[in-house]
């Protein structure tokens, strides 16, 4: 499992060297590569943080969950921290989604 994402990693990084050194190209040409390079940018900063996000609150919520199951007396000790963490990985997402509004500004 790890060599194929390995394998997956260093091929999508080598999809997006090529697709940086395009837009690279093209914006020494004029600024519709460097447009585009930003559209990708803020895209990808969204969907990035969105699935970081959705992976940490979903190992979160499934070790508390554990966590109570094993010891249901330790429940409210669990769910206090477990919410403040929730609501720290959700807004590491809404920062990112700041910082994609902000760079679709500057298109």
């Amino acid at each position: 499992m790890k060599k194929l994402l390995l394998v997956l990693g260093v091929v999508a990084l080598g999809l997006l060297d090529s697709g940086v050194a395009m837009a690279a190209a093209e914006a020494a040409e004029g600024a519709v590569g460097a447009k585009a390079a930003i559209a990708i940018a803020a895209g990808l900063a969204i969907g990035l943080a969105a699935f970081g996000a959705a992976l940490g609150q979903g190992r979160m919520a499934a070790a508390a969950m554990e966590s109570i199951g094993r010891n249901p007396n330790a429940a409210p000790r669990i769910q206090l921290p477990m919410i403040l963490g929730l609501a720290f990985i959700e807004a590491l997402a809404i920062y990112a989604l700041i910082i994609a509004f902000a760079l679709q500004g500057k298109i």
